[in-house]
């Protein structure tokens, strides 16, 4: 009897940390430098961009209240919005510095890598006006072809009150 055997699949390359936190930089800097449609190049066409409340930070958008819980159409939509030049929020735009650390994987499993990074965000807004958004990042990026691209981006603030933090009009 011939048993017909399935074709074997190439399992994706494994990714390394360091290829992570490069990956994380470059994101960094292009949401610094506001070249917001560099970010959204970075991401799959599946992708969702996550802020929860301060109260549930492991809820879920369906079950909990989000500060932001956008899928792909919304995230363009706030891209379009930030860039518009009557965007009051953001006119004129903050200038903001991201640091992010302490940068760890959590699995691999079909081209699939689950990530988290600590994070500070400067965020400076008209004159002498400073705000610090401290928390940490959960991300499930893709590898693919063309390099990791993000499937899933969540930023859980640390801080137990959004107001003394201002306004999260831009992207955190």
């Amino acid at each position: 009897m011939n048993a017909t055997r399935a074709p074997a699949t190439k399992a994706a390359p494994a990714v390394g940390r360091a290829e992570v936190e490069d990956f994380l930089y470059a994101e960094a800097d292009l949401l610094d430098s506001w070249d917001l449609d560099g970010w959204l190049a970075l991401l799959t066409e599946d992708a969702t961009y996550r802020v929860p409340s301060n109260d549930a930070p492991d809820s879920e958008p369906r079950t909990a209240l989000f500060l932001i819980a956008d899928d792909m159409n919304r995230i363009r939509a706030r891209i379009k919005r930030l860039k518009n030049a009557h965007a009051h929020a953001e006119s004129p735009r903050s200038r903001t510095r991201r640091l992010i650390t302490n940068v760890r994987l959590h699995g691999q499993e079909d081209g699939l890598v689950r990530v988290t990074a600590n994070f500070v965000v400067y965020r400076f807004r008209r004159i002498q006006t400073t705000r610090e958004y401290v928390g940490r990042y959960e991300y499930t990026l893709r590898a693919t072809a063309d390099g990791l691209r993000i499937k899933d981006r969540r930023a859980v603030l640390d801080s137990t009150a959004l107001g003394e933090l201002g306004a999260v009009s831009f992207i955190l």
